[in-house]
């Protein structure tokens, strides 16, 4: 038709075949950005380089958007690159870890739950050998005390508990008997207002009020929050917080012009660069609090000056910085505010940030703490190994490693696993060996269930066109091209469908050997008879005078010669593959007690699939040299379209099948097998059908040479 013709009809073919391996094959997933250098070993680390995230309001009926974040704060900023800066120091050292590199891969926490999250799990999965410890610089929290619900926690900071009995002391030493507090929704801020409240009180004092921050506080709350602030008789008050929480509460007081309130800080906003804000003089001034104690790190400072914006990958927080800190932008931005373009070369020894002010650091001291932690950790875990590798035993005492799923160890200070007896899987302790629940794709699950009726469904669509093309078998449409062919093609399609059924249930010899064998005869049948189809196509339309010639020589009998003889290699294949290393089942422990049926020579799969796709590909090549041929009857234009389905169901199909798991990797087959039917018969068929049934008018002779209008 012209509107196909329009425009180059060949391109427009190219460009579905495109968009279809896009939307099969181009899933992939982007993790969040990170800072990150490749190292033997690899220190994961989470700072909260924005402290502002909006809350998304999820409807649970589409995957949640990534929580977009602002309010890029310069002292976190510093805290991840010290961590960079202890790495480079400890590579640098040769007495500590040598040979060994120390790599590390930072990500922004952005001061919230969500975001922490999908940082955590980009972590775990960026590497397959990650091991599960944590070194926390900053977590003061009471909660995390109980080493049996966090038995791998460890931190640089002490506990709250000691922060709150210096501030419940200050606070009673200085007379203060009534007091108010604020806190957040995070356990840091619960935790510690429970702490001190409950210790206040033991001490002869009274709390007047509680004001809790929302995670993205409204307009209307903060005014509330700054009402009860102004009304309350308590004027001292005593707050659990970081600072970005406190930055809209603090911005609506200073603009009511509050003073005379005390404030009593927490560690984690007294030293915060907020404070020394000209907005918040009057409102901050003589704030109180304990902090950490600060201390000079030799080289910090030289390290943080020579930092450099860079386009290559894993730098985007640096440029985030510098865009920052010098007020201008590396690359120009549409819709984006004007602003000078940054040179790369700025000097931030001239500049004055909580970044560059490393004087005396507190947190950044505490993140150096624990990189070196951790580097005397594996240095201390290395030495252990190689005397133990000398001596022939274990010469020190750390945490046992967990045993491997299917293998157990019940002795204590045991150094080696027991694997468990073929049908036993380990139990959830790893202590003892317990029966196995075998598992395959069952007729009774919903996956089975789904792939059934998907099969069935196949069946009853070829039924019903076989039954159309018989009923309207004396018309031109179904007479040209060999309606014999067409037939057999109906025929295959229907072995297609069915050969799917052959892979669920539970496996035995009969099916192991019929599965890949019925698949790879009935798949080569089906495409031979597309490939006489395309073969007298094209003799019928291109050559000189389509009464005798070419086509004469290409009767019935060749074409159910060529269907033979392209048939016959996959079957001899098939033959020999079964007689000479048959596929049996077994039981698979690898991967919980998996049956499935074991492939002794792996070559014969794979030479099946060969020559399916060296059949389609010469299908698809004589197809597409036939597409521009008169359109109405015009088969070579419906084979090239299904083809294109084809080959992009199996091009998806081998990375996927090689990465599925267990049952998984029978139902992705079974879901190609049945793709590639479906494909095959909805683009051959249906649009003949659509004639017979719905424009008889145009099942006529003239149609099938192109001349109707």
């Amino acid at each position: 038709t012209p509107i196909v013709r329009a425009n180059n009809s060949e391109l427009s073919f190219l460009l579905l075949f495109s968009l279809i391996l896009c939307f099969l094959c181009s899933l992939t997933f982007i993790g969040p950005l990170a800072l990150q250098m490749d190292g033997d070993v690899v220190i994961g680390g989470f700072f909260p380089l924005h402290y502002l995230a909006s809350e998304l309001q999820h409807s649970y009926q589409s995957k949640p958007q990534v929580t977009p974040c602002s309010g890029f704060d310069h002292r976190a900023f510093r805290w991840m690159m010290t961590m960079a800066f202890a790495v480079e120091e400890i590579n640098n050292k040769s007495s500590l870890l040598p040979g060994v590199k120390l790599g590390y891969r930072i990500l922004d926490s952005c001061d919230n739950v969500h975001s922490s999250l999908q940082a955590l799990f980009s972590l775990v999965t960026f590497s397959e050998s990650a091991a599960g410890g944590e070194q926390i610089y900053f977590a003061t929290c009471t909660c995390l005390n109980d080493k049996h619900v966090y038995p791998s926690f460890l931190r640089t900071v002490p506990s709250d508990l000691f922060q709150v009995a210096g501030l419940v002391q200050l606070v009673t030493f200085l007379g203060w008997q009534w007091v108010g507090t604020i806190g957040t929704t995070d356990d840091y801020s619960q935790y510690g207002i429970q702490e001190f409240s409950s210790h206040f009180r033991h001490s002869g004092g009274c709390v007047a009020f509680h004001l809790t921050i929302p995670k993205s506080p409204t307009a209307a709350e903060i005014q509330d929050m700054a009402d009860m602030l102004q009304i309350s008789t308590a004027d001292v008050v005593v707050v659990f917080a970081a600072e970005g929480q406190l930055l809209d509460l603090f911005l609506e007081l200073s603009r009511r012009n509050v003073t005379g309130i005390q404030w009593v800080a927490s560690e984690a906003w007294v030293t915060a660069g907020l404070l020394t804000f000209p907005d918040f003089h009057g409102l901050l001034e003589g704030t109180l609090g304990f902090s950490f104690p600060g201390v000079n790190i030799p080289g910090l400072k030289e390290f943080l000056l020579n930092v450099r914006p860079s386009p290559e990958l894993g730098m985007e927080f640096i440029n985030m910085f510098w865009e920052e800190q010098f007020g201008c932008q590396l690359h120009e931005r549409i819709n984006a505010d004007p602003k000078p373009v940054c040179t790369g070369s700025e000097d931030l020894s001239l500049t004055s940030s909580s970044y560059t002010d490393v004087s005396r650091v507190r947190i950044s001291y505490n993140v150096y703490k624990a990189v070196f932690a951790i580097a005397h950790a594996l240095h201390n875990l290395l030495n252990c190994d190689s005397a133990g590798i000398n001596e022939g035993k274990p010469p020190c005492c750390f945490d046992c490693l967990p045993c491997a799923d299917g293998e157990i160890s019940n002795q204590t200070g045991s150094t080696e696993c027991t694997k468990c007896p073929e049908s036993y899987w380990s139990d959830k302790d790893k202590v003892k060996c317990v029966a196995g629940v075998e598992e395959f794709l069952s007729y009774s699950e919903t996956m089975g269930i789904v792939l059934v009726l998907l099969t069935l469904l196949g069946v009853v669509l070829t039924a019903i066109i076989t039954v159309i093309f018989h009923r309207f078998r004396t018309t031109p449409i179904v007479k040209a091209n060999n309606s014999e062919i067409s037939f057999l093609l109906l025929l295959s399609l229907k072995l297609c469908f069915l050969c799917s059924l052959v892979f669920i249930g539970q496996p035995s010899v009969w099916t192991c050997m019929l599965r890949q064998a019925a698949f790879g005869i009935s798949f080569v049948i089906c495409l031979s008879c597309l490939l006489v189809k395309t073969v007298v196509v094209l003799l019928a339309f291109r050559a000189n005078m389509p009464s005798s010639g070419g086509l004469k020589l290409f009767g019935p009998t060749q074409q159910r010669t060529m269907i033979f003889c392209t048939t016959t290699p996959q079957i001899c294949l098939c033959v020999g593959w079964l007689l000479g290393a048959p596929p049996f089942p077994i039981k698979n422990p690898t991967y919980q007690i998996v049956l499935e049926c074991k492939e002794p020579w792996p070559l014969g799969f794979y030479l099946l699939l060969s020559y399916i796709g060296l059949l389609a590909f010469v299908c698809l090549l004589l197809a597409f040299l036939g597409r521009k041929l008169p359109d109405t009857f015009n088969e070579a234009k419906l084979i090239t379209f299904s083809m294109l389905i084809f080959w992009a169901v199996w091009i998806c199909f081998i990375p996927a099948y090689v990465s599925s798991p267990g049952k998984f990797s029978v139902a992705v087959e079974i879901f190609a097998i049945l793709a590639s039917s479906f494909g095959l018969l909805l683009c051959i068929f249906v649009p003949k059908c659509y004639i017979i049934l719905l424009h008889p008018e145009r099942n006529i002779r003239k149609g099938m040479t192109g001349k109707y209008r």
